[in-house]
């Protein structure tokens, strides 16, 4: 354990799977908790099986398991549930994401777990909530998508798209973690736990504020617009000569004088009526994005970049994902660092979150089961009990 972590001390019980869980878990690790996963024997998480592009291993559960001990239990086994129970009743956090109604099925609901430990904070992840009439309803990310408007404003007119990331659980993920650290700070002056109810879609229609508001006040959703923008000009990816895109959001006078004089030479575009002020400059777009692309088409990506600094117009690159690893400013900053595995060491990005006076805990990712003898042992376990658990399938 890593004593000068802000959560060291803190014990998590997590009945997690795919997304959701496991990236609301990970946050808690990466700070000292420590997280116990708790998972099936043999197979392990489902999301150990979605790809094998890490050395073997599946990207999502490289991304989201590091820093974790894990624990096989077949939890429909009497002794795999006595094993869950004892553990909750002294741990500080329960996570579950389960099928509806399944944790209240094999015991483990919040007022049980709650009854056994007042202090518990017992965070259950779900697609929809617990009650309403899409409380049973599948929740796969790309469903909630869909059912929270958020396909509806991505892509463009002609084919609206879904995100390329697990927007949905990834959200959920964030407000579990966020509500979590809360209901620690609450207990410190409670002395109480606390449970919580996260479901994919209200994480995912909070999310959705400003397409939300906009439509529910204008009755009109926003113009799905690629990687332009619904009521600004320029804005967007342009293409350079060499076919680097760089990526426009000018959004203010002093930055479109700045742009059109200096970057596309053009000291008359300031005046003209087309493109004097924002809302005529949206109106005359795609004359507009001609005349940069045919601009832009002189140069390469690096000279594009040099003009609009020197313009000091805010600009980007529009970058591929074979891009993104070896990216300057990860690359500088030393974000990359290798993480143990099942498979030898694998390079993963630091905590977005950097605090002063703390080492950031990269520990290593674990194969199914990894830490059932030792767990087990912590909870008075023989070596032969151990086996027999083993022999009955409860482990």
């Amino acid at each position: 354990m890593h004593a000068e972590l802000p959560l060291s001390g803190i014990t998590v019980i997590s009945c997690e799977q795919a997304v959701a869980a496991p990236f609301a878990s990970r946050q808690l690790a990466d700070l000292g908790a420590r997280v116990i996963k708790i998972e099936r024997p043999g197979t392990g998480d489902f999301a150990r099986g979605y790809d094998t592009t890490v050395n073997g291993m599946a990207s999502h559960f490289v991304w989201l398991n590091r820093n974790k001990e894990s624990l096989s239990l077949d939890l429909k086994h009497p002794q795999g549930k006595a094993i869950l129970k004892d553990l909750v009743a002294e741990a500080d956090v329960f996570i579950q994401n389960f099928a509806p109604g399944a944790a209240e099925r094999l015991g483990f609901g919040a007022e049980e777990l709650r009854g056994m430990n007042d202090r518990l904070i017992y965070a259950s992840i779900s697609g929809y909530g617990p009650d309403g009439p899409y409380k049973d309803a599948k929740a796969y990310d790309a469903l909630v998508q869909a059912e929270a408007g958020l396909v509806s404003v991505t892509g463009t007119e002609d084919q609206p798209a879904k995100t390329g990331i697990s927007t949905a659980d990834i959200s959920a993920g964030m407000y579990t973690y966020s509500g979590i650290l809360t209901a620690l700070f609450n207990r410190e002056k409670t002395g109480e736990g606390a449970t919580l109810q996260i479901s994919l879609f209200d994480s995912l229609v909070e999310w959705m504020g400003y397409p939300l508001y906009f439509t529910h006040g204008s009755g009109t959703r926003p113009t799905r617009a690629g990687t332009s923008h619904a009521a600004i000009a320029p804005y967007g990816a342009f293409t350079c000569g060499d076919g680097t895109q760089i990526m426009l959001a000018i959004q203010n006078e002093r930055e479109w004088k700045s742009f059109a004089t200096q970057v596309l030479g053009r000291d008359d575009m300031v005046t003209d009526e087309r493109f004097d002020r924002a809302a005529h400059r949206y109106a005359h777009r795609d004359e507009l994005q001609t005349i940069i692309e045919g601009v832009f088409a002189d140069f390469t990506g690096a000279q594009c970049d040099e003009l609009l600094e020197t313009a000091k117009v805010a600009h980007s690159r529009q970058r591929d994902m074979t891009e993104i690893a070896d990216h300057p400013q990860l690359v500088e900053r030393e974000r990359w660092q290798d993480v143990g595995s099942p498979v030898g060491p694998i390079p993963m990005l630091l905590p977005p979150v950097e605090m002063s006076g703390v080492e950031p805990r990269m520990d290593p990712i674990p194969g199914v089961g990894d830490h059932t003898e030792s767990i087990l042992g912590g909870l008075g376990f023989s070596p032969t009990q151990v086996a027999e658990l083993h022999r009955e399938g409860a482990i």
